[in-house]
């Protein structure tokens, strides 16, 4: 068992900057693939940003460039440093664990870029 705690919502205006935190109870956190999710009402829940147990990374195209996933695996700790915030990033933001048939997902945290 897996218990993630989301952590740095909150409201943000457009271009502004927020760090997310998920940080894992596991010990084990350094074989996980970890990744942020999003879902705004009404809408399905997307992936936005994934970083494998090497540290490969991947990102939707809509926040390319924008966004930088990272992990610090001495901290059992996964970020999401977010830029250049736009309204259509507001979503309740996920954090992921993953191996094997094993997948853990924390409570969420909002963000909503608003001015």
């Amino acid at each position: 068992q897996v218990q993630l705690v989301e952590s740095g919502g909150g409201l943000v205006q457009p271009g502004g900057s927020l760090r997310l935190s998920c940080a894992a109870s596991r010990r084990a956190f350094s074989i996980y693939a970890m990744g942020w999710y999003r879902q705004a009402p009404g809408k399905q829940r997307e992936l936005v940003a994934k970083i494998t147990s090497g540290g490969t990374t991947n990102y939707a195209d809509s926040v390319k460039g924008r966004f930088t996933i990272s992990r610090d695996n001495s901290k059992n700790t996964v970020y999401l440093q977010m830029s250049s915030l736009k309204p259509e990033d507001t979503a309740v933001y996920y954090c992921n664990a993953a191996f094997l048939q094993m997948e853990y997902w924390g409570q969420g945290t909002q963000v909503t870029v608003s001015s």
